[in-house]
């Protein structure tokens, strides 16, 4: 399975960027899917609703099922959070899954950066990161591209991980 990710500190342009990416490479005839890490809590369910009231009642895994869409719930129910190995397996096969955070993970990386946001850039300390994504210009001994150059990243990674062009 072809990864890459998509790393930076909060606020760095980490989640518009993967949008931009995953339309770009999709449009180009490649499936992808993504990956994100979340810091806190979230819930995708809504109370009252009848997949909501199944976990609550204690059910480990709710799957919910629509001609559109599939979810597959799982409570954790304090257990360890997964490591990413194991989250990719579950994975149905595509040409590429990009993935949001997991900055301590092994699979290469673009760093997002923003200069507003203040914080140091990761990639120093970081031989992951293969290259660095900003809106301001940055000297660096790895490629940096604009951080709205959607098409020049998108090449970068899939030459990267060795994905041709496909033609139309």
């Amino acid at each position: 399975m072809r990864l890459y990710g998509v790393t930076g500190w909060k606020n760095a342009g980490k989640t518009g960027l993967m949008e931009r990416l995953v339309a770009e490479i999709t449009a180009r005839g490649f499936s992808v899917s993504t990956v994100k890490h979340a810091h806190h809590s979230f819930d995708v369910d809504h109370p009252g609703k009848d997949s909501h009231r199944h976990r609550v009642a204690g059910a480990q895994e709710v799957l919910l099922a629509s001609r559109n869409r599939l979810a597959l719930m799982t409570e954790l129910r304090g257990e360890d959070e997964p490591p990413l190995e194991d989250l990719l397996r579950r994975l149905a096969p595509v040409d590429l899954v990009l993935i949001e955070g997991y900055k301590r993970d092994s699979h290469p990386k673009v760093e997002a950066h923003r200069a507003e946001t203040g914080q140091p850039l990761i990639a120093p300390g970081d031989q992951t990161i293969r290259a660095l994504a900003s809106d301001t210009p940055l000297n660096s001994d790895r490629p940096v591209f604009d951080l709205d150059d959607t098409g020049a990243i998108a090449d970068f990674i899939l030459e990267e991980v060795s994905l041709k062009e496909r033609q139309p």
